[in-house]
């Protein structure tokens, strides 16, 4: 990275990287982007998880020594950073421990899924009062594990098969998927819905609006190309695609501020209250790496966002749920997904030892090189028509510890300046910089 630039040319490349980036939006909903804003004024690390516009905007202007002709159209996640993981039910039943939350994946270099998540470890970790030298260990830890399982995959062809599961887990990582295994589909619809004159609808809440005629009319026909969507193959449990109700809703999370959303729920496996199955319908974003990937190959693949985003979780998932389709409403598109649940995202509020953390950082670090190594020439799509394995390790070419130690330092200089960063952003939020959107109100 360059020296710290001067904070007010910072400040305003700041405020026009979220203003570019968000504006519709803003001027859609301020009041969401107001609340999105507190949140990320919140601390260094809430920053960089809102902020990911403006981390691509710095590896624009950044060398990297980790990429070439191929490693740098591979498919990433995008906002790899350290609270991204979690637990789904894959399509053929398994409770996997996963990245999660796709809404910013595209393709482009995969040393910058590395770079997000390494520095989003050294914002956490210094939240825990850990020094520089326990979290380049801890880091490097992530790292080895990356280059051992991508190197495992070089050998064997079963990496889409590969999966984190409560067999081959430990610590933290299992811990979470036995918890997760307890859960039921009747608790998620206890909590979402209520039953009355024995028929299942959603509980109104501040959260949830109904729809007028002409909206609702517009959201089933939605539904209905939805279904076309669908991937061709065996279904564990067919499921009927009647809808029982249907709502609008708020964004979800830090990053979806003012995106329309609706949920809809479903009759279920069969016609027993407990097994109804509840969709999210969410406006698809444009992906923060996709404002620095200039190939228009990439771009004219995708039909619309909601379409892009259902495409990377096939890819980058692997067997991923049954319900994952997409839509459009009114031009725009939507990705469509069950809320399952199923699906934990990994606490890091209790882990406060390096003990602890390393055994997690070090299936992490597994988990990450799934992801990249499973979305490439066996999957279903044409983007990235090579082995990313092999890719990866021509690249690096025997280079592992100068690849980790590059990629720690950067993880020190990146959370050092989104610490400076965090302060120039809280400071113009309170002046009333950020165009459209007062800090009082």
């Amino acid at each position: 990275m360059t020296p710290f630039p001067d904070p007010d040319e910072r400040t305003r490349q700041i405020v026009d990287v979220l203003v570019e980036a968000f504006g519709d939006l803003m001027d859609a909903d301020a009041l969401a982007f107001r609340t999105k804003f507190r949140k990320m004024a919140a601390d260094p690390f809430a920053f960089y998880r809102g902020s990911a516009p403006l981390f691509y905007a710095d590896m624009a202007t950044t060398e990297d020594r980790w990429c070439d002709e191929q490693t740098s159209r591979v498919w990433i996640h995008g906002d790899l950073h350290a609270e991204n993981f979690g637990t789904y039910m894959d399509a053929n039943g398994r409770i996997v421990f996963d990245v999660n939350d796709f809404d910013e994946a595209y393709l482009g270099h995969v040393s910058w899924d590395l770079r997000r998540f390494v520095a989003s470890f050294a914002l956490m970790a210094w939240r825990k009062a850990l020094s520089d030298e326990v979290i380049s260990e801890l880091l490097a830890v992530y790292l080895h594990a990356w280059l051992d399982q991508v190197a495992a995959f070089t050998r064997s062809d079963a990496d889409r098969e590969y999966a984190l599961l409560a067999g081959n887990t430990h610590g933290a990582v299992h811990d979470l998927i036995r918890r997760t295994a307890g859960r039921t589909r009747l608790g998620l619809l206890q909590r979402m819905t209520v039953v009355e004159d024995d028929e299942r609808r959603f509980a109104e809440s501040p959260r949830n609006r109904r729809l007028d005629d002409a909206e609702h009319a517009e959201v089933l026909a939605a539904l209905e190309r939805y279904k076309s969507t669908l991937p061709p193959r065996p279904w564990r449990r067919e499921v009927a695609y009647d809808v029982k109700d249907l709502i609008g809703t708020g964004g979800f999370g830090i990053g979806s501020a003012g995106l329309p959303a609706y949920n809809v729920l479903l009759e279920g496996y069969d016609q027993a209250l407990e097994n109804d199955v509840v969709l999210s319908v969410k406006q698809g974003n444009v992906p923060a790496p996709s404002r620095v990937v200039t190939d228009p190959g990439i771009r004219a693949y995708f039909e619309h966002e909601g379409h892009r985003t259902a495409v990377s979780r096939r890819a980058l998932q692997s067997h991923a749920s049954q319900f994952l389709g997409h839509t459009e409403i009114r031009g725009t598109g939507f990705v469509v997904a069950e809320l399952s649940p199923y699906e934990l995202d990994l606490e890091w509020e209790d882990l406060t030892e390096p003990a602890d953390i390393r055994p997690v950082l070090e299936q992490l670090g597994r988990a990450t090189a799934k992801l990249h190594c499973v979305g490439d020439a066996d999957s279903d799509h044409t983007l990235v028509p090579f082995q990313t394995e092999d890719a990866i390790t021509a690249m690096i070419a025997g280079r592992d510890e100068e690849f980790v130690a590059d990629l720690v330092a950067f993880a020190h200089d990146y959370a050092h300046r989104t610490q400076e960063d965090h302060r120039l952003f809280v400071n113009a939020f309170r002046a009333g910089r950020i165009p459209g959107i007062s800090s009082s109100g």
